[in-house]
């Protein structure tokens, strides 16, 4: 009885390792062994001087959110429309960031502020009433980002402040309706 129930082990323990994805090793070889992935490369060449274009058509933000990402963490602000007209800004480092248009300094954590203004205004140019306001982004235990709002705006532009843990490398694209800001985690 003993022998049956060791046999059965043996045969559940050979079918186990097959099912498992491991190759049974063979008298006089080495094993298989999956190779690790390969790191992916972080270097960047964007700098962290001021980026722009514009002006752009007029089109307001419908969304915005965050991402991480392995060498860079990302902000996506969504703009109403289908991309063909390109989206107007400028994104830039400030010593401290003043909201538009009271000139008030705005707070914000980190060891380094980026200024977002966008050509999107913040008021439908019909009605004079304010767009409903655009969810928060959490960006708590991000490696980058330490703290993103949207601060004020005036005259058809929209300002936002994206706290970052030191003045990093960033860049700034458009695909579509989306105007993205990458901030690299290292130089």
């Amino acid at each position: 009885m003993r022998r049956i129930g060791t046999a059965l082990a043996a045969i559940m323990l050979a079918g186990g390792g097959l099912v498992a994805g491991t190759v049974p090793a063979v008298a006089g070889t080495v094993p298989a062994v999956a190779a690790p992935a390969a790191a992916a490369d972080c270097a960047v060449t964007w700098g962290s001087l001021a980026k722009s274009a514009g002006p752009g058509s007029a089109r307001r933000l419908t969304d915005v959110r965050a991402g991480q990402h392995e060498c860079f963490d990302r902000l996506v602000l969504d703009a109403q429309g289908t991309g063909a007209e390109p989206i107007g800004y400028t994104v830039r480092y400030v010593d401290v960031l003043h909201q538009d248009p009271s000139d008030v300094v705005v707070p914000f954590k980190g060891g380094a502020v980026l200024e977002i203004s966008l050509f999107s205004p913040r008021y439908d140019p019909a009605t004079g009433q304010p767009y409903p306001a655009l969810p928060p982004v959490d960006v708590t235990g991000y490696r980058t980002f330490r703290e993103f709002k949207f601060t004020g705006g005036s005259e058809g532009y929209t300002q936002a402040g994206l706290g970052v843990r030191a003045r990093l490398p960033f860049r700034v694209f458009q695909t579509a309706n989306h105007l993205v800001v990458d901030v690299a985690h290292t130089w």
